[in-house]
Protein backbone atom coordinates (compact mmCIF):
# COMPACT_ATOMS: atom_id res chain seq x y z
CA UNK A 1 0.00 0.00 0.00
CA UNK A 2 2.90 2.36 0.74
CA UNK A 3 5.88 2.78 -1.55
CA UNK A 4 8.44 3.31 1.23
CA UNK A 5 6.88 1.38 4.12
CA UNK A 6 5.98 -2.16 5.11
CA UNK A 7 3.30 -2.53 7.79
CA UNK A 8 2.82 -5.72 9.77
CA UNK A 9 -0.28 -6.10 11.94
CA UNK A 10 -0.35 -8.89 14.50
CA UNK A 11 -2.38 -9.20 17.71
CA UNK A 12 -3.19 -5.51 17.78
CA UNK A 13 0.41 -4.39 17.20
CA UNK A 14 1.24 -2.53 13.98
CA UNK A 15 4.94 -2.53 13.14
CA UNK A 16 5.74 0.17 10.59
CA UNK A 17 8.98 -0.64 8.81
CA UNK A 18 10.65 2.19 6.94
CA UNK A 19 11.83 0.36 3.84
CA UNK A 20 14.56 2.31 2.07
CA UNK A 21 17.49 0.22 3.34
CA UNK A 22 19.80 1.20 0.46
CA UNK A 23 19.83 4.80 1.77
CA UNK A 24 19.53 3.93 5.47
CA UNK A 25 15.83 4.90 5.45
CA UNK A 26 16.65 8.52 4.73
CA UNK A 27 13.72 10.90 4.28
CA UNK A 28 12.46 12.02 0.92
CA UNK A 29 9.10 13.46 -0.09
CA UNK A 30 7.59 10.00 -0.58
CA UNK A 31 8.65 8.64 2.82
CA UNK A 32 7.32 11.77 4.51
CA UNK A 33 3.97 11.43 2.71
CA UNK A 34 3.77 7.69 3.43
CA UNK A 35 4.53 8.05 7.14
CA UNK A 36 2.01 10.86 7.50
CA UNK A 37 -0.72 8.79 5.86
CA UNK A 38 0.19 5.64 7.79
CA UNK A 39 0.04 7.43 11.16
CA UNK A 40 -3.43 8.73 10.39
CA UNK A 41 -4.64 5.40 9.04
CA UNK A 42 -3.37 3.37 12.00
CA UNK A 43 -4.66 5.88 14.55
CA UNK A 44 -8.15 5.52 13.08
CA UNK A 45 -8.03 1.70 13.09
CA UNK A 46 -9.66 0.22 16.21
CA UNK A 47 -7.85 -3.07 15.55
CA UNK A 48 -4.52 -1.36 16.27
CA UNK A 49 -3.53 -0.99 19.92
CA UNK A 50 0.20 -0.18 19.67
CA UNK A 51 2.40 1.17 16.87
CA UNK A 52 6.09 0.26 16.62
CA UNK A 53 8.26 2.31 14.23
CA UNK A 54 11.34 0.53 12.91
CA UNK A 55 13.77 0.54 10.00
CA UNK A 56 14.81 -2.15 7.54
CA UNK A 57 18.48 -2.71 6.86
CA UNK A 58 21.40 -1.36 8.85
CA UNK A 59 19.78 1.79 10.24
CA UNK A 60 16.65 3.20 11.83
CA UNK A 61 16.88 6.40 9.77
CA UNK A 62 19.87 8.46 8.69
CA UNK A 63 17.84 11.65 8.34
CA UNK A 64 17.32 13.55 5.10
CA UNK A 65 18.06 11.98 1.73
CA UNK A 66 21.05 13.75 0.14
CA UNK A 67 19.32 14.11 -3.23
CA UNK A 68 16.30 15.61 -1.48
CA UNK A 69 18.58 18.03 0.37
CA UNK A 70 20.33 19.04 -2.89
CA UNK A 71 16.96 19.78 -4.48
CA UNK A 72 15.98 21.83 -1.44
CA UNK A 73 19.17 23.86 -1.77
CA UNK A 74 18.20 24.84 -5.30
CA UNK A 75 14.55 25.54 -4.46
CA UNK A 76 12.94 28.85 -3.54
CA UNK A 77 12.19 29.86 0.04
CA UNK A 78 8.49 29.28 -0.60
CA UNK A 79 9.17 25.78 -1.92
CA UNK A 80 11.40 25.03 1.06
CA UNK A 81 8.71 26.26 3.43
CA UNK A 82 6.16 23.93 1.83
CA UNK A 83 8.54 20.97 2.15
CA UNK A 84 9.39 21.86 5.76
CA UNK A 85 5.69 22.02 6.62
CA UNK A 86 5.19 18.53 5.22
CA UNK A 87 8.05 17.20 7.37
CA UNK A 88 6.73 19.03 10.43
CA UNK A 89 3.24 17.67 9.72
CA UNK A 90 4.54 14.11 9.57
CA UNK A 91 6.33 14.43 12.91
CA UNK A 92 3.24 15.96 14.47
CA UNK A 93 1.01 13.20 13.09
CA UNK A 94 3.31 10.66 14.77
CA UNK A 95 3.66 12.58 18.04
CA UNK A 96 -0.07 13.21 18.41
CA UNK A 97 -1.32 9.70 17.73
CA UNK A 98 -3.83 8.46 20.29
CA UNK A 99 -2.23 5.00 20.19
CA UNK A 100 0.98 4.29 22.15
CA UNK A 101 4.04 4.48 19.91
CA UNK A 102 7.47 2.87 20.29
CA UNK A 103 10.62 3.65 18.31
CA UNK A 104 12.71 0.51 17.77
CA UNK A 105 16.11 2.06 17.08
CA UNK A 106 19.14 0.27 15.70
CA UNK A 107 22.07 1.72 13.80
CA UNK A 108 21.88 5.37 12.80
CA UNK A 109 19.13 7.71 14.02
CA UNK A 110 20.48 10.99 12.71
CA UNK A 111 18.79 14.34 12.16
CA UNK A 112 15.22 13.58 11.23
CA UNK A 113 15.77 10.00 12.40
CA UNK A 114 16.48 11.33 15.89
CA UNK A 115 13.36 13.42 15.48
CA UNK A 116 11.28 10.31 14.77
CA UNK A 117 12.70 8.56 17.83
CA UNK A 118 11.87 11.61 19.95
CA UNK A 119 8.36 11.98 18.53
CA UNK A 120 7.44 8.45 19.59
CA UNK A 121 6.15 7.98 23.14
CA UNK A 122 8.79 5.39 23.98
CA UNK A 123 12.25 4.76 22.52
CA UNK A 124 14.16 1.49 22.82
CA UNK A 125 17.69 1.51 21.41
CA UNK A 126 20.09 -1.27 20.59
CA UNK A 127 23.54 -0.84 22.11
CA UNK A 128 25.08 0.09 18.72
CA UNK A 129 22.48 2.76 17.94
CA UNK A 130 23.86 6.24 17.30
CA UNK A 131 21.87 9.49 17.51
CA UNK A 132 22.73 13.04 16.46
CA UNK A 133 21.24 16.37 15.56
CA UNK A 134 23.76 16.77 12.76
CA UNK A 135 22.11 19.62 10.87
CA UNK A 136 24.64 22.36 11.71
CA UNK A 137 27.27 20.39 9.81
CA UNK A 138 25.23 21.16 6.69
CA UNK A 139 24.69 24.80 7.56
CA UNK A 140 21.10 24.33 8.71
CA UNK A 141 19.28 23.70 12.02
CA UNK A 142 17.20 20.82 13.49
CA UNK A 143 14.10 22.98 13.23
CA UNK A 144 11.17 20.67 12.48
CA UNK A 145 12.37 18.05 14.95
CA UNK A 146 13.19 20.54 17.72
CA UNK A 147 9.88 20.40 19.65
CA UNK A 148 10.23 16.65 20.08
CA UNK A 149 13.98 16.47 20.71
CA UNK A 150 13.84 19.29 23.27
CA UNK A 151 10.89 17.55 24.92
CA UNK A 152 13.03 14.40 25.15
CA UNK A 153 16.39 15.78 26.30
CA UNK A 154 15.55 19.23 27.71
CA UNK A 155 16.75 22.70 26.75
CA UNK A 156 20.09 22.49 28.54
CA UNK A 157 21.25 19.41 26.64
CA UNK A 158 19.82 20.79 23.40
CA UNK A 159 22.15 23.81 23.66
CA UNK A 160 25.05 21.39 23.46
CA UNK A 161 23.93 18.86 20.91
CA UNK A 162 22.14 21.23 18.51
CA UNK A 163 25.41 23.16 18.17
CA UNK A 164 28.07 20.46 18.38
CA UNK A 165 26.26 17.80 16.32
CA UNK A 166 28.13 15.22 18.41
CA UNK A 167 27.22 11.58 18.01
CA UNK A 168 25.23 10.24 20.97
CA UNK A 169 25.65 6.58 21.92
CA UNK A 170 22.73 4.43 23.01
CA UNK A 171 23.99 4.49 26.60
CA UNK A 172 24.30 8.29 26.54
CA UNK A 173 20.84 8.54 24.94
CA UNK A 174 19.43 6.63 27.90
CA UNK A 175 21.20 8.98 30.32
CA UNK A 176 19.71 11.98 28.50
CA UNK A 177 16.19 10.58 28.55
CA UNK A 178 16.08 10.26 24.76
CA UNK A 179 16.00 6.45 24.97
CA UNK A 180 13.97 4.78 27.70
CA UNK A 181 16.06 1.63 27.34
CA UNK A 182 19.46 0.83 25.84
CA UNK A 183 19.89 -2.91 25.43
CA UNK A 184 22.16 -5.43 23.73
CA UNK A 185 21.36 -5.71 20.04
CA UNK A 186 20.16 -9.27 20.38
CA UNK A 187 17.77 -8.20 23.15
CA UNK A 188 16.19 -5.31 21.22
CA UNK A 189 13.11 -7.15 19.97
CA UNK A 190 12.54 -8.85 23.32
CA UNK A 191 12.60 -5.51 25.14
CA UNK A 192 10.19 -3.98 22.63
CA UNK A 193 7.89 -6.99 23.05
CA UNK A 194 8.05 -6.62 26.84
CA UNK A 195 6.95 -2.98 26.64
CA UNK A 196 4.26 -3.81 24.07
CA UNK A 197 2.87 -6.45 26.43
CA UNK A 198 2.74 -3.91 29.25
CA UNK A 199 0.92 -1.44 27.00
CA UNK A 200 -1.65 -4.04 25.98
CA UNK A 201 -2.72 -4.38 29.63
CA UNK A 202 -3.97 -0.78 29.70
CA UNK A 203 -7.30 0.55 28.50
CA UNK A 204 -7.02 2.10 25.00
CA UNK A 205 -9.15 5.14 25.81
CA UNK A 206 -7.37 5.76 29.10
CA UNK A 207 -3.99 5.56 27.34
CA UNK A 208 -5.12 8.15 24.81
CA UNK A 209 -6.38 10.30 27.69
CA UNK A 210 -3.07 9.85 29.51
CA UNK A 211 -1.17 11.17 26.49
CA UNK A 212 -3.49 14.16 26.27
CA UNK A 213 -3.03 14.75 30.01
CA UNK A 214 0.75 14.92 29.63
CA UNK A 215 0.45 17.44 26.81
CA UNK A 216 -1.94 19.55 28.91
CA UNK A 217 0.04 19.49 32.18
CA UNK A 218 3.69 19.24 31.11
CA UNK A 219 5.84 22.31 31.78
CA UNK A 220 2.96 24.27 33.34
CA UNK A 221 2.88 25.66 36.88
CA UNK A 222 0.39 24.09 39.30
CA UNK A 223 -2.26 26.78 39.02
CA UNK A 224 -5.94 26.69 39.97
CA UNK A 225 -6.74 26.10 36.29
CA UNK A 226 -4.43 23.08 36.10
CA UNK A 227 -5.82 21.59 39.31
CA UNK A 228 -9.38 22.01 38.08
CA UNK A 229 -8.51 20.58 34.67
CA UNK A 230 -6.94 17.44 36.16
CA UNK A 231 -9.94 16.95 38.49
CA UNK A 232 -12.32 17.33 35.57
CA UNK A 233 -10.41 14.82 33.44
CA UNK A 234 -10.51 12.05 36.05
CA UNK A 235 -14.14 12.71 36.96
CA UNK A 236 -15.15 12.41 33.32
CA UNK A 237 -13.26 9.14 32.86
CA UNK A 238 -14.52 7.43 36.02
CA UNK A 239 -18.03 7.10 34.58
CA UNK A 240 -16.97 5.64 31.23
CA UNK A 241 -17.59 1.99 30.21
CA UNK A 242 -13.83 1.41 30.02
CA UNK A 243 -13.29 2.59 33.59
CA UNK A 244 -16.19 0.49 34.87
CA UNK A 245 -14.80 -2.56 33.08
CA UNK A 246 -11.32 -1.95 34.46
CA UNK A 247 -12.54 -1.74 38.05
CA UNK A 248 -14.86 -4.73 37.66
CA UNK A 249 -12.08 -6.83 36.15
CA UNK A 250 -9.76 -5.91 39.01
CA UNK A 251 -12.36 -6.83 41.64
CA UNK A 252 -13.20 -10.06 39.81
CA UNK A 253 -9.48 -10.88 39.52
CA UNK A 254 -9.66 -11.37 35.77
CA UNK A 255 -8.07 -9.62 32.78
CA UNK A 256 -10.02 -6.66 31.43
CA UNK A 257 -11.81 -7.20 28.16
CA UNK A 258 -9.22 -5.19 26.20
CA UNK A 259 -6.33 -7.47 27.24
CA UNK A 260 -5.44 -9.90 24.42
CA UNK A 261 -6.43 -13.49 25.07
CA UNK A 262 -3.78 -16.17 25.25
Amino acid sequence: MYETLEIELKNGVATVWMNRPDVHNAFNAQLIADLTAACRQLDADDAVRVVVLAGRGKSFSAGADLNWMKAAGAASEAENFADAMKLAGMLRALAEMDKPTIARVHGAALGGGMGLASACDICVAGEKAVFATSEVKFGIIPSAISPYVIRAIGERQAYRYFQTAERISAARAAELGLAHEAVATEELDAKVAEIVDALLQGGPKSQAAAKDLIRAVGNRPVSDAVVEDTARRISQLRATPEAREGLTAFLDKRPAEWVPKG
